[in-house]
């Protein structure tokens, strides 16, 4: 499995950038895939959760009703649609992907078999 994360850049505190992830390798059915972010100095955390198969999302706290999971199944394609961006919101942006049942929790890194490469988001204050 491969992902390959994009939509990242420079963007005002407001704005609203849809972040992608393409998946290859693998048509998703019944697995896990998640956003997880790192600002710089701080260790990963959890942002959204999506289980593919029954559309079931999850959201960090500082997120909730800002961000919105959602996926395309025809492209293979996890989303990130951000919205009222704020400072804090500036970090690597990194999609995952779970193959078979949960282990952990959707909201621990431990949890996730496949990472892509990441994406950059940055809001200035």
């Amino acid at each position: 499995v491969q992902l390959q994360a994009s939509g990242g850049g420079l963007v005002q505190a407001g704005g609203s950038p849809r972040l992608s992830c393409a998946a290859s390798g693998r048509t998703f059915s019944s697995d896990y895939m998640a956003w997880f972010r790192q600002a710089p100095g701080k260790e990963r955390e959890f942002v959204a959760a999506f289980t593919w198969g029954n559309l079931n999302t999850l959201y960090a706290d500082s997120v909730k009703g800002r961000f919105t999971i959602s996926r395309d199944n025809a492209q293979n394609t996890l989303y990130l649609q951000t919205n009222s961006l704020k400072p804090e919101d500036t970090a690597l942006y990194f999609c995952t992907a779970r193959v078979g049942n949960l282990r952990v929790g959707r909201t621990s890194a431990s949890e996730y078999d496949y990472w892509g490469q990441g994406t950059l988001v940055t809001s200035p204050a």
